[in-house]
């Protein structure tokens, strides 16, 4: 059940609560247990839904879920609100608390319970139903109520009188908070781990990090504290606790921080979380925690290149838990200049040869060429990646053969020094010459062939121990797949 707080006090408040009730099919109700200002009253239900009332300012609000008909039952509370400000036609969303002083409502250095899945399905609902001229956006973590016993977050129609009182406006935020039917508070993807939350830190009252991390990532984000907020607590270490509360109010166990402040990553390392970078998140995407931090802990870190392939392996193992994934995984590693070899021919199809045979693999020139180590599930998967990295460079070469040293490419081609040697003046004749015409020098004709010597190259390749002694395929010139010996 999704309970939503509307504020009398509110007139954007009270506007959306009447476009909610006009988009759904509601049932009005009577509870004459609860005074008609504190959420009793006439109340509203439709399926999954719960609509009341209060007299009072949302941010002076303690804790409205007693209010609801079954409060154990609520997922999350919604509280729909005006946004004030100077920032135009604008749908937001965001979690409440205060990392410093109380100013607007709540306690000092306390945190609602966030609804991080509810805030990242919101905001796609918002950009899928706004009108054409109101942006999206998400806040930072400000304002109360703190002591909200349900996880919750504010949904607001901004920034102005015009804007509160726009229908059309009104109308998209109640599709929006209508559509969220069936979301859960917390995000898990992957219906196995704990919640994929992130709490943020730095940036300014819009947070342009985290809104991308919500609505670009397979992530979402709990509380936020914005440069002003953070200024606002004042030193990290003299504040471990209020850190600590954003995290457990986010259901968070990792950080994103934006700009320097090794002050505070000290305080959140010490405090057992962990500060990740944006590309972190990007690059794990839903893959299950024990297999990224399996993977980083045998290879190398996310940050200096390390990125993930196509092979799923499960785990519900925890980080916690006696078993290392890595364990059942090959370690291998990548023969650097035969990748990079096929790279020169076709980037993409040398990327997807490692991606769709690894777990993981490291990488070199900014993320973008494998080399290094990588991650098998079966050492038949780098057999596979060593055929397809071949049969690519067969399409460059005459013939391409697989040993048990490696894998040898064969070809001939035009030789600059036999030209040289022939008296072939560099210049236009040269490149008729290389370019497989036959010239005449001196009276003398020189044939392409003439000049013609056999390129070898040869590629180290490190098959893993567990490889199966055997025949193996070798790719010939005609690109076909014929029986050698390595």
């Amino acid at each position: 059940m999704i309970g939503i707080v509307v504020s009398r006090a509110d007139e954007a408040s009270t506007h959306l609560g009447e476009q909610l009730r006009a988009v759904g099919e509601w049932t009005a109700h009577e509870d004459e247990h609860r005074a008609d200002g504190d959420g009793g009253g006439t109340y509203y239900t439709t399926e999954g839904f719960e609509l009341r009332e209060f007299d009072t300012i949302h941010i002076e609000l303690d804790d409205p879920t007693p209010a609801f008909s079954t409060p154990d039952d609520l997922d999350f509370i919604i509280f729909v609100s005006r946004h004030a400000g100077d920032t135009g036609r604008l749908l937001t969303a965001h979690v409440t608390g205060n990392f410093g002083p109380a100013e607007y409502g709540g306690d000092a250095g306390s945190f609602a319970r966030a609804a991080p899945g509810a805030h990242k399905a919101v905001v796609d609902n918002l950009s899928e139903h706004a009108p054409d001229d109101y942006e999206v956006g998400i806040e930072c973590t400000h304002h109360g109520p703190t002591a909200c016993s349900t996880p919750s977050m504010f949904v607001e129609l901004g920034s102005g009188e015009e804007q509160w009182q726009d229908a059309e406006a009104a109308r998209a935020i109640a599709k929006a908070v209508l559509d969220l039917g069936g979301v859960a508070a917390d995000h898990r993807p992957d219906g196995l781990e704990a919640p994929r939350h992130v709490v943020g830190f730095g940036g300014g009252h819009y947070t342009p990090r985290c809104e991308r991390i919500v609505t670009e990532t397979d992530w979402a984000v709990g509380h936020i504290g914005a440069e002003w907020q953070l200024d606002a607590m004042g030193d990290p270490a003299a504040n471990r606790e209020v850190i600590d509360a954003a995290f457990t109010a986010s259901a968070a166990e990792l950080a994103v921080v934006d700009g320097e402040k090794p002050d505070l990553e000290r305080v959140i390392d010490d405090l057992g979380y962990r500060v990740v970078s944006e590309t972190w998140l990007r690059t794990v995407g839903e893959r299950p925690r024990a297999v990224v931090d399996a993977a980083e802990a045998t290879l190398s870190p996310v940050a200096e290149g390390l990125r993930f392939g196509e092979i799923a392996v499960d785990s519900d193992t925890s980080r916690d838990g006696d078993t290392n994934p890595a364990e059942t995984w090959t370690v291998v590693s990548l023969p650097d200049d035969l990748i990079a070899a096929a790279n020169g021919i076709d980037p993409d199809t040398t990327l997807a040869a490692v991606t769709e045979t690894t777990i993981a693999y490291e990488t070199t020139e900014g993320a973008t060429l494998p080399a290094g180590r990588a991650l098998v599930a079966d050492t038949a998967d780098f057999e596979h990646l060593i055929d397809r990295v071949a049969a690519l460079l067969a399409t460059d070469y005459e013939s391409v053969e697989q040993t048990a040293e490696g894998v040898i490419c064969r070809d001939t081609g035009f030789d600059p020094a036999k030209a040289a040697t022939l008296g072939v003046p560099e210049g236009p004749t040269f490149g008729r010459l290389a370019a497989g015409e036959t010239v005449t020098v001196n009276g003398r004709e020189i044939t392409p062939e003439s000049v013609e010597s056999e390129r070898v190259e040869r590629f180290t390749v490190d098959w893993p121990e567990a490889d199966p002694a055997g025949q193996r395929a070798e790719t010939a010139s005609d690109g076909r797949l014929t029986n050698g010996e390595r």
